[in-house]
C-alpha cells in the first residue's frame, strides 16, 4: 500500500470526492465505519463523519439511522455530479462558446473521441 499524504494537506475537495467515490461504488448505503474501511487513506473516523455531513448538508448524499450511526447513499450518481462540476464555470463567463472551444483544444484524442460519440448520441435521439 502507497501511503496517503497527510489528510491536512490534501486539497479541499479532494476528501469529498473520495469518500463520493467510496459511496458510488458500494451497492448498499454505507456508515462512516463501513466508508472508512473502504477508503486507503489513513484518516480519522471522526473526519469521515465530518466529511459525511458536509456531504448531507450539500444535498449529495440521503442519511438513514442504522442502530446508533447513520447510513449514508449518494443522491446524485458519478457522471451527473461530475457533468455539474464541469458546467458550473460556464455560468461565471462572459464567453461560454470560447470556453468550450479551448476546452475541447486541451482535450486528449481518446477524450475527443469520447466527445464525439456522446455528441453523436445525443443527436441521434
Amino acid at each position: 500500500m502507497v501511503p496517503e499524504p497527510d489528510p491536512e494537506q490534501v486539497g479541499p475537495g479532494e476528501l469529498e470526492s473520495a469518500v463520493l467515490h467510496c459511496l458510488w461504488s458500494a451497492s448498499e448505503p454505507l456508515t462512516p465505519r463501513m466508508v472508512l474501511d473502504r477508503l486507503d487513506r489513513p484518516l480519522a473516523y471522526t473526519t469521515v463523519m465530518t466529511i459525511l455531513t458536509r456531504l448531507w448538508a450539500k444535498e449529495l448524499v440521503t442519511r438513514a439511522k442504522r442502530g446508533r450511526a447513520f447510513e449514508y447513499e449518494p443522491t446524485v450518481d458519478e457522471a451527473d455530479f461530475h457533468a455539474d462540476r464541469m458546467r458550473a464555470p460556464l455560468e461565471h463567463t462572459s464567453n461560454a462558446g470560447l470556453a468550450l472551444l479551448r476546452f475541447v483544444d486541451r482535450l486528449s484524442a481518446k477524450e475527443r473521441r469520447a466527445l464525439e460519440k456522446a455528441l453523436d448520441t445525443r443527436r441521434d435521439r
